[in-house]
């Protein structure tokens, strides 16, 4: 029988009984209570001078263990250091904790050489393992939701401990023979510990993102081609030095080979070549552009039946609305209405913001007088003016936008030795069915200049994603760079849901899930099946496997009892705060905190329930985020979510609906979808839809495994019986 010291109560662990104090002795060096007679051999009286537990001196058979005459003089000197009345907790920790990594305690006297790190002091407090008391190394997390180094672990179950060295929970045989390391929590210590070393206030890095020097001059088409064509073409050298998200001309600056730019009226072969200039970069696209921050040139190809040109003035027809399910590239028909998303939305940026935008016109477009007869050719800078939505010629709504030319040379089917001068609006009779209408009410970013006489940027142009290196044959840019507690936080995520994990669950496998998502992962599963023959008979009852998500490990053990980890919880919702109070610029890391936002829900209080009826009562710390906020209510012990647009009793009607879910599951659900009851109704039919695939499948294979191993059907019992009154009448 395993050695244990008395629980919080002053209960023995090994005999369940309440030993007299005499009866209990104290550790020196951990302070634990232990009965003396359930030691092993068991101690009559009480020892003279210092007596160490089983835990702290392990036995010496172990290879791992220290010399006797070594660990005699560090529990000496961690006796000296606790015994020090002139330090604080914290220091007298801090000095242990050295002595134990062997650094000597007199580093600490002196004044520290190097800055203390905040993200591994986070760390620190939270992770340490209870062995060493050092940050995790190779850290292993077992399922009641403690964290020790791998080493340690090894040496603790090679002493024979069966049981979680902190709380004293079993742990599951396959972890202690085959422990797996928790990789998470490397890549977070270990991006915390680079941040000592690691200046985050210098310059971002340059990446380079396209590779000039192995493109050819032209684009070409491989032999290897079953269709003659550009389609599967390679892509040629890019000329120009702008960066893919440059807004208005280009420049002789910006045209290294020719000198001179790109020219209104210049014409190439196809889109292909068109985009070695940069006048427009996707080949099969019509519009480029990046929804968050504008378009910066289409092209009129003949892909919508609802484009009018007038040459200087255009309406122009949005993408989307149509089936390009398989490997279909485009469809002539629509199938549904367009929406204000995506390169739409890019449109409409430029629009409001009175961005230039480039435009091309391609001979395949039979309805324009204003076309070429052959290739792409450039026909200068448009402006938005306006943008609504309008049903189309096919009954789908579909995206509109008016284009104003505003460029400073000719239009190449024009005569005229000047540019375009301000022009008023022209009349829009579809506007009167219009929705969705957008119109530009500030100052627009290109506009004309009445004392240069020419159009041109009157505020600043938007500053491009990309940085720009000329004369290199090749571009770079900036990344963004993030905090290192942002980057950090974005390390802990979910499994399942892939957001920062609410109520973290760790796996003995070693991978780590919300605890809600853990649960509607296996919500409706028993943990028995009951198994019948077809005759009636009652088989004998199966154990359901609950698997990984990630492994397919089995977890049926953790799902059963399922523990929070505490420790990797503290440690999200220090770096959550952390991460708040460092980013002064919250647009700068909007993938960072919209996975805050969606990871926030209020916890007031939880009530979680053991395999043995127990309950035990939680606080978890609420956060509440910038767009919202929530009335404390301190007497409900269940989760609480506040709702925004969504009414109660909608939300019970659903309850009603899928009586399988629990409403507390519902709601940290809907919490993950901002609110939206027809997102969470999709979620649950499929979800529904999944379950009973699976259980269809567990029938079926339950009918398999009974007719192979011997249950008789009752017509097989029947024919028995007949041929065993045949013989016996034969007889």
């Amino acid at each position: 029988m395993a050695e244990l010291p008395c629980d919080a109560d002053g209960r023995c662990m090994v005999c369940k009984v309440l030993p007299e104090d005499s009866q209990v002795i104290l550790c020196n060096s951990c302070s634990s209570p232990w009965h003396m007679s359930c030691l092993r051999p068991p101690m009559n009286e009480v020892p003279a001078g210092d007596w160490s537990c089983p835990d702290c001196e392990p036995s010496v058979s172990v290879s791992a263990v220290p010399l006797a005459e070594e660990t005699d003089n560090v529990l000496s000197r961690i006796r000296a250091i606790r015994a020090d009345p002139s330090l604080s907790e914290k220091e007298k920790a801090r000095k242990c904790q050295d002595l134990m990594s062997r650094t000597g305690g007199e580093q600490i006297n002196g004044t520290q050489e190097k800055k203390s790190n905040k993200m591994l002091d986070i760390f620190d407090e939270n992770l340490n393992c209870i062995f060493c008391m050092q940050l995790a190394d190779r850290p292993v997390t077992t399922p009641c939701g403690h964290n020790f180094c791998l080493k340690c672990f090894q040496r603790w179950i090679a002493q024979g401990k069966k049981q979680c060295g902190k709380c004293r929970t079993p742990i599951p045989p396959k972890m202690a023979s085959q422990p797996r390391i928790n990789s998470a929590l490397v890549v977070a210590i270990r991006m915390a510990k680079a941040s000592s070393t690691t200046i985050s206030s210098g310059p971002a890095k340059p990446y380079v993102y396209i590779q000039n020097q192995d493109r050819p001059d032209e684009c070409f088409t491989t032999e290897r081609a079953q269709r003659p064509g550009k389609a599967n073409a390679a892509s040629g050298k890019i000329f120009v030095t702008v960066p893919p998200d440059h807004f208005g001309p280009i420049t002789s600056e910006n045209d290294p080979i020719r000198g001179q730019g790109v020219l209104v009226g210049e014409t190439w072969e196809d889109r292909m070549e068109c985009r070695q200039w940069g006048a427009h970069l996707p080949h099969v696209a019509g519009i480029a552009g990046q929804s968050g921050h504008g378009a910066q040139s289409v092209a009129l190809s003949g892909g919508y039946e609802d484009d009018e040109d007038h040459g200087e003035w255009f309406l122009y027809t949005g993408s989307g609305g149509r089936d390009l399910s398989g490997n279909k590239r485009t469809n002539d028909k629509q199938s549904f209405d367009q929406k204000f998303d995506k390169s739409n939305l890019a449109l409409k940026v430029s629009c409001k913001r009175g961005y230039p935008v480039r435009v091309v016109r391609s001979h395949k477009e039979k309805r324009s007088s204003y076309a070429p007869e052959t290739g792409v050719r450039y026909d200068g800078i448009y402006r938005i003016e306006k943008c609504w939505r309008k049903p189309g010629i096919q009954g789908y709504k579909v995206c509109r936008y008016l284009f104003i030319r505003c460029d400073n040379e000719p239009a190449p089917w024009t005569s005229d030795q000047v540019g375009d001068r301000p022009r008023p609006l022209p009349k829009i009779p579809e506007l009167k069915y219009a929705s969705d209408l957008t119109e530009r009410k500030g100052q627009p970013a290109w506009d004309w200049k009445d004392e240069e006489g020419v159009w041109g940027w009157v505020t600043s142009p938007p500053s491009s994603r990309k940085i720009e290196e000329n004369g290199t044959g090749r571009r770079s840019g900036t990344r963004k760079s993030l905090t290192i507690g942002q980057r950090l936080l974005k390390e802990f995520g979910c499994g399942l849901c892939k957001k920062v994990l609410k109520l973290p669950l760790s796996t003995s496998c070693g991978h780590n899930f919300c605890k809600v998502c853990l649960e509607a992962e296996f919500s409706g599963l028993n943990e028995i099946r009951e198994r019948v023959s077809l005759g009636g008979r009652s088989l004998r009852a199966q154990r359901v496997v609950k698997r990984c998500p990630t492994c397919q490990g089995d977890i049926s053990e953790l799902m059963h009892n399922p523990q929070v980890n505490r420790q990797m919880e503290d440690v999200i919702q220090s770096l959550k705060q952390n991460a708040k109070d460092d980013s002064d610029e919250e647009s700068d890391y909007s993938d960072v905190t919209e996975m805050l936002d969606s990871s926030e829900c209020v916890v007031e209080k939880e009530e979680v329930t053991n395999g043995q009826g127990h309950a035990e009562t939680c606080n978890v710390p609420s956060k509440l985020s910038q767009k919202s906020s929530c009335a404390e209510n301190s007497s409900n012990l269940n989760v609480t979510l506040k709702m925004h647009t969504l009414k109660e009793e909608e939300f019970l009607k659903l309850c009603a609906r899928y009586p399988d879910f629990s409403e507390d599951l519902l709601r940290s659900m809907l919490s993950d979808q901002a609110g939206d009851l027809d997102e969470l109704e999709g979620m649950l039919r499929v979800l529904q839809k999944e379950e009973k695939k699976r259980r269809t499948k567990a029938s079926k294979d339950a009918k398999e495994s009974d007719e192979r191993y011997g249950s008789i059907p009752e017509a097989d019992e029947q024919n028995g019986d007949g041929a065993r009154k045949k013989r016996r009448h034969n007889d």
